[in-house]
């Protein structure tokens, strides 16, 4: 279990980073790739991948990846410095800047528990060769497994934030943390989570930067030196099938069909693309700010495919949260219509 202390003054210096960090998305895709979890969302991705890391003769690179950061339940700090850098290679000049001492004692506590492998000891000796050579793995690295994917990343990051804008306006940061369906807020001022070891961690004044990832799951990820500006990294999982509508297949592809015609000719484009995105579940809000509509306008698309029966709407709270119906899924998929 995390626990996270926060005092009033903690709290008002929270901080929602506005895009995934590449870095964070690195390593989190990297753990992917060593272990099974999140199969049903993401073993296409991991079959994508592999194939295309063999392809690029990358394979013994992620290998050596994979050394410096283990699907286990220390990261080395310095793999991710930032506190939601959107830019890579503001990143990797971080990354690589990382004074001799601090990495040398990270990487020392990666491997107290055996040997150290030569690149890992270069690395602590402050080779710049290998310094080098570590940032142009973890470029080649991104150029296949993240950035392919950065349009379905940002969506997903994009769909969440009005929801944690909205909640954050209307009863604070408490509302705002409320959002978090993996966090228990308890009224001595803890922030809990599952989490692999026990972990307290004490703001002691200093803001704590939210982090989306989108190949974070299970559970949410703070470093392991609480001495540094704190972040925690939760998780932003997509659907499953994600990945054939990024490839244009499935109910995203417009050359989808319900009784012979494009789905968007049967209803228009607008409402073919609210009825797309709403295969996963959102408020009015999520809706306008993922396909850039006024909360007006989304309110009314919603209520016509609400009526024809494509589209069903539950209230939670003060929220109205909307879902695609069976009906809505087989005129999208192509699949036979009922009523």
């Amino acid at each position: 279990m995390l626990r996270i202390h926060f005092t009033t003054e903690d709290l008002n210096r929270l901080r929602v980073a506005a895009r995934p960090d590449p870095l964070w998305e690195i390593v989190n895709s990297l753990h992917l790739l060593q272990n099974r979890q999140g199969a049903l969302v993401f073993d296409p991705w991991r079959r994508e991948v592999r194939a295309a890391i063999a392809r690029a003769g990358l394979t013994r690179t992620v290998a050596s990846l994979n050394r410096l950061c283990p699907c286990a339940a220390y990261l080395p700090d310095f793999l991710t410095p930032g506190r939601g850098i959107p830019d890579l290679e503001t990143g990797l000049d971080q990354v690589l800047s990382t004074p001799a001492s601090r990495m040398r004692a990270e990487l020392g506590q990666l491997f107290a528990g055996g040997p150290v492998p030569p690149v890992a000891r270069r690395l602590a000796d402050g080779d710049v060769e290998a310094l080098e050579r570590l940032g142009d793995a973890l470029r080649r690295y991104y150029a296949v497994a993240v950035e392919p994917y950065l349009d379905v990343i940002r969506s997903a990051v994009d769909a969440e934030r009005p929801v944690r804008a909205e909640a954050a306006l209307s009863q604070g940061p408490r509302g705002l943390l409320s959002t978090y369906q993996d966090f228990a807020w308890r009224d001595d001022g803890v922030l809990e989570t599952g989490y692999p070891v026990d972990k307290e961690l004490e703001l002691r004044g200093r803001s704590l930067t939210m982090i989306p990832s989108f190949f974070c799951i299970r559970h949410p990820v703070a470093l392991a030196d609480e001495e540094l500006p704190p972040v925690l990294v939760h998780p932003v999982t997509p659907d499953p099938g994600w990945l054939a509508l990024a490839r244009g297949q499935g109910a995203g592809d417009p050359g989808v069909r319900a009784a012979g015609l494009p789905v968007a000719q049967l209803i228009g484009h607008t409402r073919a693309a609210v009825l797309e995105v709403l295969g996963r579940p959102m408020t009015t809000t999520q809706l306008g700010g993922v396909l850039r509509l006024a909360l007006s306008t989304a309110s009314r698309h919603a209520t016509v495919l609400r009526e024809a029966g494509l589209v069903a709407s539950d209230r939670r709270g003060s929220r109205i949260v909307h879902r695609r119906t069976a009906l809505g899924d087989a005129l999208m998929n192509g699949g036979p219509l009922r009523p």
